[in-house]
C-alpha cells in the first residue's frame, strides 16, 4: 500500500525556516559588527528562539549556525585586510557552533517542561564560550557582543560591575524571555508572565543603576589632553630611518607646541610613528624630550624600537627634566606584530593628585592589564594606537569600555582611526577623525581621578558564575 506525503506541511517548515534565518542574519548584520545601531540586537536571536520552540532538534539547529553565519557577513571584508576568506570562515564558524549549541539547550529544556533552565541555558553557554576565547585567543574580548551596546550608556555602566559578560548575558536573556513567554502564553500563562516579570525586572534595575551612575557630578581633578594624527602621505607608514623619523617628529612636534600653549598638559602621538635603534636614540629623543622640557608638558609617542637581540612596539613618555620613560606593548596582533617581543609591565606616571598609565591599541582588547592599571589608583590611561581605517568606530570604541570596567578615563589616538576622549562612564567628550586633516588634532578637559569599581574589585566573577551555573542546571539530567 502506498502512502501519500502532504507537502504542505514541509513547505510551511521550511518557509518558516527561511523566514527565521533572513529576518536574524538581517538583525545580526546591521545590529553587530564594524559600526553596530544597538537596538537591533536585542532581538536578533528571537525569531531563532521561536523558530525552534515548535521545530525539530536539527531544523533548529541549521536556522541557528546559519543565521550566525550569514549576519556575520558583514565582517567578511573587514578579515579581508587581516587574511585569507576562510579565516573569516574558521572564525564564525566557531562562533555559530557555540550559538546553536545555546539553542539547542534552550529549546531542550523548554520541551524537558523547564523554561528557568532554558531561560539561563542559552546566554550562560554564549557567554562562557565568550569568556573562553578571551583567556584562550589572543584577540581577548573583541568578539563580545557587549560591544553592540557601547552606545547605550545607561546599559553600558553594567560593565563596571560584571565587565562585558554581564551585559552579554542580558542582551541574550532578553529575546530568551520573550520566547519562552509567547511558547507558554496559552499552557502556562502564569510561568510565562513570571519569567518575563524576572527578566525585564533585572533589565529595569540594571538601567536604574546606570542612570543614577551617569547622573554623578564629574570630579574636580581634570586635565586638559591634547591629541594628534596624521594619515597624511608620507606620514601614516611608519617611518623608515633616522632621517624620516626626525621629518616626522618635527612636524609633530610643531603641532604639540600649538596644542600646549592652548592649555595642553599632556601630548599623545599614534603608535609606530617612527624607529628607534640601539644605541642611538638621541636624535629622536632629543625632539620630543626638548618639547616637554621647553612647555612643561608630558608626551607620548608610539615607536618601533630595535635593541641588539630584541624589538618592541613602544610608547617612549617623555616628561620635562626626566629621563624618557618607557612602556612596551603587551598584546600584539598577529600575524604583523609577531616580530616583537611582548612587554609584561606596567607604566605608571605620577602627578600631582594623580596617576596616569599608559597602554597601546590592542591591549585595550584585554580586560586583565586594564584592571592592574585600575588596581593602581590611575584617573587617565594614555594609548597611542594604529587601526585599519574601517575599524576605526569599531576597534577604535573598545577602548571605551576598558575604563568604564576599572575607573578612569582614556585619551585614545589612533592613525586610521579616531582621536578619542573617553570618560570613566564611557561618554565620548571629545573625538575626531584622523583623516580630518593633514594633521588631526583634539584639545579636551578630562577627569583624572579614578574611581574604584566593584569589576575591579572581584574581577571575573560574572562568567564563573555563569559556568556554575551550566554546572547545576544540566546537573539533575545527569543523574537520571
Amino acid at each position: 500500500m502506498a502512502f501519500a506525503v502532504n507537502p504542505r506541511p514541509i513547505r510551511r517548515s521550511i518557509l518558516f525556516a527561511g523566514l527565521a534565518i533572513v529576518s536574524s542574519a538581517a538583525l545580526i548584520w546591521f545590529g553587530n559588527g564594524l559600526d553596530p545601531w544597538w537596538p537591533l540586537f536585542w532581538f536578533a536571536p528571537l525569531p531563532i528562539l521561536l523558530f525552534a520552540t515548535r521545530s525539530s532538534m536539527g531544523a533548529s539547529a541549521a536556522v541557528a549556525f546559519f543565521s550566525i553565519l550569514l549576519g556575520s557577513g558583514s565582517m567578511v571584508q573587514y578579515f579581508a585586510l587581516l587574511g585569507p576568506a576562510w579565516v573569516w570562515l574558521i572564525v564564525y564558524s566557531i562562533f555559530s557552533l557555540v550559538f546553536t549549541s545555546a539553542v539547542l539547550s534552550f529549546r531542550g529544556f523548554l520541551r524537558r517542561g523547564s523554561p528557568w533552565r532554558a531561560l539561563l541555558a542559552f546566554p550562560t553557554i554564549w557567554v562562557t564560550g565568550e569568556y573562553a576565547a578571551n583567556l584562550f585567543t589572543p584577540h581577548g574580548t573583541a568578539g563580545s557582543l557587549a560591544y553592540t551596546q557601547l552606545k547605550f550608556l545607561p546599559f553600558l555602566q553594567l560593565a563596571s560591575i560584571t565587565g562585558p559578560w554581564g551585559m552579554s548575558f542580558l542582551l541574550l536573556l532578553f529575546p530568551a524571555a520573550i520566547a519562552i513567554a509567547v511558547h507558554l502564553r496559552s499552557t502556562a500563562p502564569r510561568q510565562a508572565f513570571r519569567i518575563v516579570s524576572v527578566s525585564l525586572g533585572t533589565l529595569a534595575l540594571v538601567l536604574i543603576f546606570g542612570l543614577i551612575r551617569l547622573a554623578q557630578p564629574a570630579p574636580a581633578q581634570q586635565v586638559t589632553v591634547g591629541l594628534i594624527a596624521s594619515d597624511a602621505p608620507g606620514n601614516l607608514r611608519q617611518a623608515k630611518d633616522g632621517a624620516a623619523t626626525t621629518r616626522l617628529l618635527s612636524d609633530y612636534a610643531a603641532q604639540a607646541q600649538s596644542l600646549v600653549s592652548r592649555g595642553a598638559q599632556v601630548i599623545v602621538i599614534p603608535e609606530k610613528v617612527g624607529k628607534v635603534l640601539d644605541p642611538d636614540s638621541a636624535p629622536a629623543d632629543s625632539i620630543l624630550q626638548s618639547l616637554a622640557d621647553k612647555t612643561g608638558a608630558t608626551v607620548v609617542a608610539g615607536f618601533d624600537h630595535q635593541l641588539a637581540a630584541s624589538r618592541y612596539n613602544e610608547a617612549r613618555i617623555y616628561q620635562p627634566q626626566t629621563s624618557v620613560v618607557l612602556y612596551h606593548k603587551h598584546h600584539l596582533l598577529p600575524p604583523f606584530e609577531d616580530i616583537f617581543n611582548r612587554g609584561t609591565d606596567i607604566t605608571l606616571l605620577q602627578k600631582p593628585s594623580q596617576s596616569w598609565g599608559v597602554a597601546i591599541c590592542k591591549d585595550m582588547d584585554f580586560t586583565g592589564l586594564s584592571r592592574q592599571y585600575g588596581n593602581a589608583g590611575i584617573g587617565l590611561l594614555l594609548d597611542p594606537g594604529w587601526d585599519f581605517n574601517m575599524d576605526r568606530s569599531w576597534h577604535g570604541h573598545i577602548a571605551i569600555m576598558r575604563g568604564v570596567e576599572s575607573g578612569f578615563s582614556i585619551a585614545h589616538t589612533a592613525k586610521n582611526g579616531y582621536l578619542t576622549v573617553t570618560d570613566d562612564r564611557g561618554r565620548i567628550l571629545a573625538e575626531t577623525r584622523s583623516d580630518s586633516a593633514p594633521f588631526a588634532t583634539l584639545l579636551a578637559r578630562v577627569p583624572a581621578a579614578h574611581d574604584k569599581t566593584v569589576f575591579l574589585r572581584i574581577g571575573d566573577w560574572f562568567p564563573w558564575m555563569s559556568i556554575a551555573t551550566l554546572v547545576l542546571i544540566y546537573l539533575p539530567l545527569r543523574k537520571r
